[in-house]
């Protein structure tokens, strides 16, 4: 545990990403085996620790360290992993734990045996054998938020540096792989075959794209295609078995059974899952549901036939990865393209389409065409070089996303909460709120994001200056400052006090010249629902 504390404390001050690939790469080759895996476990979010849940964390801690005290503190540090790690108290006498016990790996093994009732004395146990930066690795190694500014291509691209493979080749095979992958480190380190993804349902990473920006692009070299607002899936059937992943990379088989149950021709797609409706596209052939119907059915284990009936969910298709056994990706997009809508054919058309080509003559005739996609509630337009293959991540001058001008609301700030890491010490999370026909403010969302760093500090002096209640963490202010928050989309909702919902909420502006009177009330906002 000593040499991963060591590593997560320096990833924590180093910027450079040089730097953290050397940092990270200088473990895995000093480090034995399992422990390296398992830290690459931990650095890609791919370990489970079932037992250790935040609930036992601080009930444990509130028996140690007195409650009031500790949320005080962390209030202050904005990390409970790092609060607790510096408040834990010394023991008298320290327990007598041998050496190899606090072994990463031997830590590891431990916690996933344990059941829930046992959780609260183990990790005790450790927090009294560590100093404090320890007790930090092992409370971020435990409950799986390690946030060290290191992803999970970061990690990989390490391991594959250190040792002198390719990180493709490694992202190829991951996901087929479980923790701490030896099969992997025989392979890097001379020791034995590279693994295969034969016959095995593995995600492969997906082909993204760049904001357009201020771009201009030539469409006898671009495709273009409408950006439908859903859940970006890859479908793979692989020897039989079918699985569903999103962008991320979890398995959302289960959420989505009767997609499963439809694909059943060997290959590997890319698309977009969407449910059946009429509010993108309204009128269209092509039409969808919005992002909230579907919203209804991320995360369940279970769905119900009622929910089945109500909510069909299809995928619209994109790409092809994999057609049977073939590998496509090094195909240009033309070549792909032709080759899924072949393999379309073979699935059933209420399960699959594929998403169309707009026709435009020019980009400034597709500008026109996208500035139609807010009537049509249509996140916005994709383009695709049309000689571009199938790589993972995003690479400069391939795919580009267009998304549709943002939707803007003025709203009054209503309270504020400190941020999390670097913005600890800043009043950084703000709701916010409309006018409802009463005269009152009703909260319609919550933002974080879309204001520098000069306009952090202004806001943050505004909410310890005007405060006017406290609620824990959390500071009711005076309500005079409106903020121009834009959002792509809202939506009804029943969770919500004000009825409605907003995607994806940033600052815009900070409307200092209007008073808080001529914000937006939530009856223009109900007008805005898809």
């Amino acid at each position: 545990m000593r040499a991963f504390a060591d590593l997560l404390d320096s990833l924590i001050y180093t910027r450079s990403r040089n730097a953290k690939l050397r940092l990270i790469g200088d473990y895995l080759r000093a480090t034995p085996d399992p422990d390296r895996g398992w830290a690459m476990a931990a650095l890609t979010g791919d370990l489970d620790l079932p037992a250790v849940k935040p609930a036992i964390i601080r009930a444990m801690v509130d028996e140690r360290v007195d409650p009031v005290l500790f949320r005080m503190s962390r209030d202050f540090v904005g990390d409970s992993a790092e609060t607790i790690a510096l408040m834990w108290p010394e023991p008298a006498t320290p327990p007598a734990v041998p050496p190899d016990a606090l072994r990463l790996s031997a830590i590891v093994d431990r916690l996933a045996s344990l059941g829930k009732a046992d959780t609260a004395g183990v990790l005790s146990e450790y927090l009294d054998a560590m100093e404090a930066d320890e007790r930090y690795a092992l409370l971020k190694l435990a409950t799986g938020a390690l946030r060290v500014g290191v992803s999970a291509r970061l990690a990989k691209t390490a391991l594959a540096t250190a040792f002198g493979v390719d990180v493709d080749a490694v992202e190829e095979v991951w996901h087929g792989l479980a923790p701490p992958y030896a099969e992997l480190f025989d392979w890097v380190e001379g020791r034995g075959k590279q693994p295969t993804a034969a016959d095995v349902p593995v995600f492969r990473p997906f082909m993204l794209a760049h904001p357009l920006e201020e771009t201009v692009v030539d469409l006898a070299d671009y495709a273009a295609e409408w950006k439908w607002d859903g859940i970006r899936v890859q479908l793979v059937h692989v020897a039989g078995e079918t699985r569903l992943y999103s962008r991320a990379g979890d398995d959302i088989t289960r959420s989505f059974p009767e997609v499963a149950a439809a694909f059943r021709v060997p290959g590997v797609l890319d698309g977009e899952l969407l449910v059946r409706g009429d509010a993108q596209g309204a009128g269209r052939d092509d039409a969808t549901a919005s992002f909230n119907a579907l919203q209804q059915r991320l995360g369940r284990k279970t769905v119900s036939a009622k929910m089945l009936a109500e909510s069909p969910a299809f995928v619209r298709l994109y790409d092809i990865l994999f057609d049977g056994g073939d590998d496509l990706r090094t195909l240009p997009w033309t070549g792909r393209r032709a080759r899924l809508e072949a393999f379309v054919a073979r699935l059933p058309a209420d399960s699959f389409d594929v998403s169309s080509v707009i026709d435009a003559s020019d980009f400034a005739h597709l500008g026109d065409i996208r500035a139609g996609s807010r009537d049509a509630a249509i996140e916005g337009v994709m383009l695709k070089r049309r000689d571009s293959p199938y790589t993972s991540g995003r690479r400069v001058g391939l795919w580009y996303k267009w998304k549709r001008d943002p939707l803007v609301a003025d709203c009054v700030m209503m309270y504020a909460q400190r941020g999390s890491g670097k913005r600890s010490s800043f009043y950084s999370d703000y709701t916010f709120g409309c006018w409802t026909e009463n005269g009152e403010l009703s909260p319609v969302g919550k933002a974080y994001s879309g204001f520098t760093d000069e306009e952090l500090k202004w806001l943050d002096r505004f909410v310890r200056n005007h405060t006017v209640a406290r609620f824990g963490p959390v500071r009711e202010v005076e309500k005079t400052l409106v903020l121009e928050v834009a959002f792509d989309s809202i939506h009804a909702s029943k969770r919500h006090k004000s009825g409605v919902a907003m995607r994806f909420p940033r600052i815009s502006r900070i409307r200092r010249d209007k008073p808080a009177a001529e914000a937006d009330t939530v009856a223009a906002l109900e007008r805005l629902v898809t």
